[in-house]
């Protein structure tokens, strides 16, 4: 880990003591491995708030913090193990986790139990991540238990249980400068990903070797790998918004949908494009196509600190229901037609999310009732969509089973915003020119 992670991970424990009460003691575990196939097991990946306050990347830590304590922060770690080392890798231990999450004092997980028990005597209020760990939370409250239970040896457990995510979650929602630099190479890695994924693109090839190609080169930028699922929808495929079997083979005439997006630093990137898998769009594809980025390009225009998620989905919703109203889909007049929210028939999801150490990241969307306003710091993403559904009988036949969606990852700043995906085509020109490989040069011609 670099100085600037440890002084940010410090930072952030600091930030989270003070608002804590003094009577107050917090407690978050680290991730547990998962089984894949009896002793095996799926790729550990961190929990999100664990490493946002230790940057401890290795399962089974649990981190204290007491505000009213000689000792704030203290952190439990594996101990080190020869024999388990040669087996599944090495373990920083005692020693090392201090100099990698700077916490004041490190104990190994055999000193777990003892030292929990004596520090959850006498605090008033336990903080917890309800339901994020149950588990763990389980024998939390055993050990509370216990206290409880001996009275004659003045051991008090703590008499209100609080989550801790409200407090925690909205300090997440708001990136520092070191995080936005994560957080701008991720983008930076998954919009070379996507690139490349277009480019790879032809008749023939089946779903899963694009999405291969777009892992390979996560992993070759040095990202951790996909975020999420890679979603690499081709045809009809595109209509089904998590899809990730991605098993099918490219047909000449449909368009290929991927939304995809590398982990780096644990930080997500989030990309969707949409394009002809011959490299030329067809002309309803082109009118479902427009309709899609004219709304995006109107919400990205529209953004500034101040303004809220609401506010720039009812723009979307205006321009896609003239989109579908001018190409026939839906019928009728204008303001009706708004008023009904017509065309969430054709687009079902939300404009847009939180986007950072989780792709589907924390922090209120409301606070007292009101839509949280954008502030420099928040990242979202922006992604519009219509989804005709192949056996849509109200939908010209045409446009059947047509997806299209477009997003970017967008920044806020102290006074307006960075796209940070924007290095990847989205204009229809740039895109067939980059499906027929032409030059950067001739790309941004062909949108001039």
């Amino acid at each position: 880990m670099t100085l600037a992670m440890q002084n940010e991970v410090k930072k952030r424990r600091r930030q989270l003591l003070e608002q804590l009460p003094a009577d107050a003691i917090a407690i978050f575990p680290a991730g547990a491995e998962v089984v894949r196939s009896r002793d095996t097991h799926y790729p550990f990946r961190q929990d999100s708030d664990f490493y946002y306050l230790t940057g401890i990347t290795e399962p089974e830590g649990v981190l204290v913090l007491i505000p009213d304590a000689e000792q704030q922060e203290i952190l439990f770690v594996l101990p080190k193990d020869p024999l388990q080392e040669v087996w599944h890798g090495r373990r920083l231990g005692a020693d090392v986790a201090k100099q990698v999450s700077a916490v004041d004092v490190v104990y190994t997980r055999d000193e777990l139990e003892s030292r929990l028990l004596a520090f959850l005597n006498g605090p008033k209020s336990l903080y917890v991540a309800f339901d994020q760990h149950p588990e763990f939370e389980q024998q939390l409250r055993g050990y509370c238990r216990r206290l409880a239970a001996t009275p004659k040896r003045a051991k008090t457990a703590p008499e209100a249980w609080c989550d801790v995510k409200p407090m925690l979650h909205q300090m997440r929602l708001v990136k520092s400068a070191y995080e936005q630099d994560q957080m701008r190479k991720a983008a930076q890695i998954s919009a070379q990903a996507m690139i490349r994924g277009m480019q790879s693109t032809t008749v023939g090839r089946f779903e899963y070797q694009v999405a291969a190609d777009i892992e390979h080169e996560f992993k070759r930028q040095g990202a951790a790998g996909p975020a999420y699922g890679i979603i690499c929808g081709g045809g009809e495929n595109a209509c089904i918004l998590h899809y990730t079997a991605n098993t099918d083979v490219l047909n000449d005439g449909d368009l290929l949908l991927i939304d995809a997006g590398a982990e780096y630093a644990g930080y997500a990137g989030d990309i969707t494009r949409t394009f002809p898998v011959n490299g030329r769009f067809t002309a309803a594809q082109r009118d479902v196509y427009q309709v899609v980025l004219d709304a995006q390009e109107a919400v990205i225009a529209a953004i500034k600190p101040g303004t809220t998620l609401p506010h720039l989905t009812d723009i979307c919703l205006r321009e896609l229901t003239q989109g579908l109203l001018k190409l026939g889909i839906l019928q009728g007049d204008l303001q009706c037609l708004l008023a009904d929210k017509a065309c969430r028939r054709y687009f079902i999801h939300g404009l847009g999310h939180w986007l950072g150490l989780d792709v589907h990241d924390v922090g209120r969307y409301e606070l007292e009732g009101e839509a949280t306003p954008l502030r420099a710091g928040m990242v979202f993403t922006v992604e519009p969509g219509l989804y005709f559904a192949p056996d849509d009988v109200q939908v010209p036949e045409a446009y059947r089973g047509i997806g299209v969606r477009i997003e970017d990852d967008i920044l806020m700043t102290a006074d307006g915003f960075e796209n940070l995906t924007a290095a990847v085509p989205k204009q229809i020109e740039a895109i067939e020119a980059l499906m027929a490989g032409e030059s950067a040069v001739t790309q941004r011609r062909a949108v001039s």
